[in-house]
């Protein structure tokens, strides 16, 4: 499932108050022989893996559990009114499913609110669990050390360039930048030598929304060494990092000495659709800071079908600021199963996880959807390896990834993040005066909860 890029912070905030939940509710859910599973059905008919897969896992489930059932209970809804309608449902005995699914970005939400369980008395318990990568575990790893989630796969981030363009630059085919300034030398050689194209794309401003805060900023944040955002041994925002007015100044310098798409474009809401669908296949742009789900829409059938993209592009992997170790950066984000604390039936719900879970299960569902393994030993199946170009580099990607602090007060910071990008990409701010706004953003939003780093 692609990770969402629309500003997520207003499933964060007040949940509708009013509206039934007859479409989507799980019914009063006394039957102790069915396990009720909620989740998010596509809003485009011709797209239905999730479906397809749940129910071929559903199917598996009854066979090997004589006696019990499973109750498929789709959201079919926008991001936003998914989450919306999901934390409705949680709240009531009467409506909380057994089994739900949760995007990471929003998990720590429903966690401080109380509407999900702690998974560690089943994970203790689950061989599986030793074959998770352990920067995945982290993804629904909650402030208080428990786990509420179990990640169907994950997602990577890196640098996507068109060989042409680069031929054309006398840049080398197989090209790995070791610092930030490498990627900048790599992008004014373009700007020089192939006039007419954009150089180098990083996501800003508030209309690109998560996308601008993950796969733009923190992206350059996470590259810097400390901790931009958060620290988690004192649990507070990090305010005053030179980290942070670093990746800001990197920012600044794409748009200001025009190695970006024109600002206009930039602040287009649609601009990641013309990025996927028009400029990388016309040989429109030389790099691209972006993630592993852009072959969804290349595929046959998808949106924007191109074939030939994995003979047009190369990979790179996003190097941290200096070239200090670990050398490279990435971001993930993704989904996972979790148990509502008010669910009827938890113990049947993580048998239907461990169902979901094992290595055939999630290995057909990472490839299914054009997903990254979270699991070592799929990681290592050759069959998973050659399923698509490029996800073996995406998936070496995740032993270094990292998650962004998905703590609640997260969407507001992601806001201000977006809010200080857009200012040093227009003009109207210095990097000091951004970084300084955005200091005082996150001390407002998180009731002063901030350190100086």
């Amino acid at each position: 499932m692609r990770p969402t890029t629309a500003p997520l912070f207003l499933a964060a905030a007040t949940l509708l108050a009013a509206g039934t939940l007859t479409a989507c509710g799980s019914g009063s859910g006394d039957d102790p022989d069915t396990v009720k599973v909620s989740f998010k059905q596509s809003t485009d008919n011709q797209i239905r893996v999730m479906d397809t897969y749940l129910a071929d896992i559903k199917k598996q489930f009854e066979k090997a559990n004589p006696g019990k059932k499973v109750k498929l209970v789709p959201i079919k809804a926008p991001d936003s009114e998914y989450y919306t309608k999901l934390q409705q449902m949680l709240r009531s005995p009467k409506t909380a499913p057994d089994l739900v699914y949760e995007d990471t970005f929003l998990i720590n939400s429903d966690i401080t609110s109380g509407y999900l369980k702690p998974l560690d008395p089943y994970l203790d318990k689950w061989k599986d669990w030793d074959q998770f990568i352990d920067t995945s575990k982290s993804a629904a790893r909650a402030a208080d050390g428990k786990t509420y989630g179990v990640p169907d796969g994950t997602d990577t981030r890196g640098l996507w360039y068109s060989k042409a363009i680069f031929k054309k630059a006398g840049l080398p085919a197989h090209w790995q930048p070791k610092t930030w300034d490498e990627v900048l030398e790599a992008a004014r050689t373009i700007k020089k030598k192939v006039p007419g194209v954009t150089p180098l794309n990083v996501y800003t401003g508030k209309p690109a929304g998560e996308a601008a805060s993950m796969q733009g900023f923190e992206m350059l944040a996470y590259g810097t060494g400390k901790n931009p955002l958060y620290d988690p041994k004192s649990k507070k925002w990090v305010t005053g990092s030179k980290g942070f007015k670093d990746s800001l100044s990197f920012v600044e310098t794409v748009y200001k000495e025009k190695l970006g798409p024109d600002v206009s474009d930039a602040l287009d809401p649609n601009f990641a659709t013309r990025v996927r669908g028009e400029l990388l296949p016309e040989d429109k742009l030389g790099i691209n800071l972006d993630g592993s789900w852009l072959p969804q829409d290349w595929g046959k059938g998808a949106g924007h079908e191109w074939p030939e993209w994995s003979k047009k592009l190369s990979l790179a992997a996003m190097p941290t600021q200096h070239g200090q170790a670990p050398g490279k950066v990435s971001m993930s984000g993704g989904w996972t199963w979790a148990i509502p604390a008010k669910a009827d039936n938890p113990d049947l719900a993580f048998t239907f996880i461990k169902t979901m879970q094992t290595k055939a299960n999630a290995q057909k569902w990472y490839i299914a959807n054009s997903g990254i393994s979270v699991r070592k030993d799929v990681a290592a199946d050759p069959a998973y390896v050659k399923a698509q170009p490029g996800i073996k580099f995406f998936t070496d990607l995740v032993a270094t990834t990292n998650y962004r602090p998905a703590y609640p007060a997260y969407p507001k910071v992601s806001t201000a993040i977006q809010e200080a990008m857009e200012s040093v990409t227009t003009g109207d701010a210095s990097v000091d005066k951004a970084a300084s706004s955005y200091d005082e953003e996150v001390s407002s939003s998180t009731d002063g909860e901030v350190t100086q780093k």
